[in-house]
């Protein structure tokens, strides 16, 4: 095999956001695909992997999408950097692939004059070509080719058309194995830029009709959605029927894999005597691992709804509506993605904030954005629900446990903004800068791609059991064994180890939020993930005797007050119960200030939110 063969060409994919970049990636590289962070920085890295026909190896990276080389947020920076061949550690990409929606070539063709200063040999990969067919959409591509000084390719990425041609002009650019020109791009001046404005308006109405069928479809949907009223009267019912499918869809799985792990320890309490091992598998692993994982179908649903809205493009009419109201709570209108990635989980959300150009309406979201309630908080709040809450239908046809859940994102959303109004007024005063997005097309979500998706989150929560709880329970489990009762003693024989211990020492200060001394000791290995919590409390009850693997809600409604379930709800709306996260914020604030200020003010607000709904609630007889 040649030399050139051998060595792997390295393609960078560049484009605007919403042009199905990250489509285009999947249909190229399909599973071999590697995420990372760039060096020194917690900007996501997407890399995958094709072999040519030609049998070379093709090394593809999906770059954050941008509107230009003129970077305004790390994001940005990454992407000009990468494509000048300035990041540390990173090659120079031999070819750039251009990805542009086909629809959509007003803004993206500034950019491809900018790419092509670059000098480096490049493809136009016209996305969504169908979707232009189907509008009449006319593009003259050998004459936008000729114009633009590369070939041109047509793709429809999630139907992987157009893909094979794709690789053949890679192919061809990556043998000749050289500069298409010097490069003459610089960071432009305000003539210039307003000079490659008036440029590529001149090459759109050159090559370019517009369609002899517009998409009023499109049109006619915004009308509706984006109304002032009615279109924040759907994202609420939207929002509101998502919480309800949490627990009406995933009952029947979650059932099933609850009754699951209790006919496995059944199973080995019936074959192993009695003893440590036993003890350990059973009450250690299988209750406490378990009573997490069983929470999986509804974490799925959840994550169902959110990669079909984002598919479908509703999420950035979803940041349209929400702008106003952000706004007026000093937060940034594309302060909303990052919020809303969030609901997954606040890792990837904080980091979604460097899209945010102002610095301090950057650090205003990433400080609220763990009070949005993550998917490690769902385990917590589906075990209270279902232990306190009657599974019951209200106003005929709400069910009331998915009405509750809905009530508790609906409060982690109004923290967030009151937090936000709070620190604005006190620390940032100033108007916050205007928002400008660019809303993409409806589009039909790509099954296989909502599959890889789900199939991705499921694999993560399952590794986190792994590579979290499962060490943790195992600490747990030794903590509530050893040292034995001693010999008479008249106390469960938890009491006497050395989780009891540390548990009736901290307890006194939880008191006046009604926890027991279990609670305590399950917050503090909890402070690794939310999730671990309810990994601790069954392993403990188990421990103590108190509940049957997969029965962690039935004894708590046993053992809790319904004040006591409701405080430990409020106290999880607002506690900084991950470490992971108080990390990324320190990573991406460059400072411990941040992630102790957030560390501070969400304890205080978890235990006053706590404090008084114990207190409201005992004053009612539930105590």
């Amino acid at each position: 095999m040649s030399e050139v063969l051998a060595r792997p060409a390295r393609v960078a994919l560049v484009g605007n956001p919403n042009s199905g970049k990250t489509a285009l990636f999947n249909a190229l590289t399909g599973a071999r695909q590697k995420v990372a962070n760039y060096a020194g920085v917690t900007v996501e890295r997407k890399e995958g992997q094709l072999t040519t026909p030609a049998g070379r190896t093709i090394s593809v990276l999906d770059l954050p999408g941008t509107y230009s080389l003129r970077a305004r947020s790390p994001d940005e920076a990454v992407t000009r950097d990468a494509v000048l061949g300035k990041l540390a550690g990173e090659q120079a990409p031999d070819v750039l692939v251009a990805v542009a929606d086909a629809t959509n070539l007003r803004l993206v063709l500034r950019l491809i004059l900018e790419l092509k200063a670059v000098g480096r040999p490049m493809v136009l990969a016209l996305n969504m070509y169908d979707i232009a067919q189907r509008q009449g959409l006319r593009i003259d591509l050998a004459g936008l080719s000729r114009e633009l000084g590369c070939p041109i390719v047509t793709t429809v990425a999630t139907r992987k058309r157009g893909i094979d041609d794709l690789v053949a002009q890679v192919d061809a650019l990556a043998a000749k194995g050289e500069l298409s020109g010097q490069s003459t791009w610089r960071e432009p001046d305000a003539g210039e830029i307003r000079q490659a404005h008036r440029e590529a308006q001149r090459i759109l109405k050159a090559h370019v009709r517009p369609p002899e069928r517009p998409d009023t479809l499109t049109g006619k949907i915004d009308s509706v959605l984006l109304h002032p009223v009615a279109g924040l009267a759907i994202l609420l019912v939207v929002l509101f029927l998502m919480f309800q499918a949490v627990f009406t869809w995933a009952e029947g799985p979650k059932d099933l894999i609850d009754t699951g792990f209790q006919a496995l320890g059944a199973f080995i309490a019936a074959h192993l005597p009695e003893g440590l091992l036993r003890g350990f598998l059973v009450d250690g692993l299988i209750s406490g691992v378990g009573s997490v994982l069983v929470f999986l179908p509804q974490i799925l649903v959840l994550f169902l709804f959110i990669i079909l809205l984002e598919d479908f493009g509703y999420m950035a009419r979803a940041a349209f509506l929400m702008d106003r109201i952000m706004g007026g709570a000093g937060l940034h209108g594309r302060a909303f993605i990052p919020l809303l990635s969030s609901f997954a989980c606040a890792i990837p959300g904080i980091m979604a904030t460097r899209v945010i150009d102002n610095r301090r309406d950057r650090l205003t979201t990433i400080l609220v954005a763990p009070l949005m309630t993550c998917s490690a908080r769902i385990p917590v709040y589906t075990l209270i629900i279902s232990a306190f809450i009657p599974n019951q239908t209200v106003f005929g046809f709400m069910k009331l446990q998915g009405l509750v859940m809905f009530g508790l994102y609906a409060t982690g959303i109004l923290s967030a903004l009151l937090v936000s109004f709070v620190t604005r007024r006190l620390f940032w005063r100033g108007a916050v800068e205007p928002f400008l997005m660019e809303l993409p097309t409806y589009k039909t979500p790509d099954p296989m791609n909502v599959a890889r998706s789900l199939w991705i989150r499921a694999k993560i929560f399952v590794s986190r059991a792994g590579r979290i709880i499962l060490p943790l329970m195992i600490v747990v489990w030794f903590l509530a064994n050893f040292p034995a009762a001693p010999a008479g003693a008249t106390e469960p024989a938890i009491n006497y180890s050395l989780a009891g211990m540390i548990g009736h020492v901290i307890q006194p200060l939880l008191a006046p939020i009604g926890f027991n001394w279990q609670m305590t000791v399950a917050l503090i290995p909890g402070f690794a993930a939310r999730e671990v919590a309810v990994a601790v409390l069954g392993t403990v009850y188990a421990v103590g005797g108190d509940a049957a693997p997969g029965a962690l809600a039935t004894s708590l409604a046993q053992h809790w007050s319904v004040a006591t379930g409701l405080s430990f709800l409020a106290w999880y709306i607002f506690a900084p119960q991950c470490a992971s996260t108080l990390g990324v914020i320190k990573r991406e604030t460059d400072s411990w200030r941040w992630p102790l200020i957030a560390f501070g003010y969400m304890t205080a607000l978890a235990y006053l939110a706590a404090f008084t709904t114990y207190q409201v609630a005992s004053g009612f007889g539930l105590g």
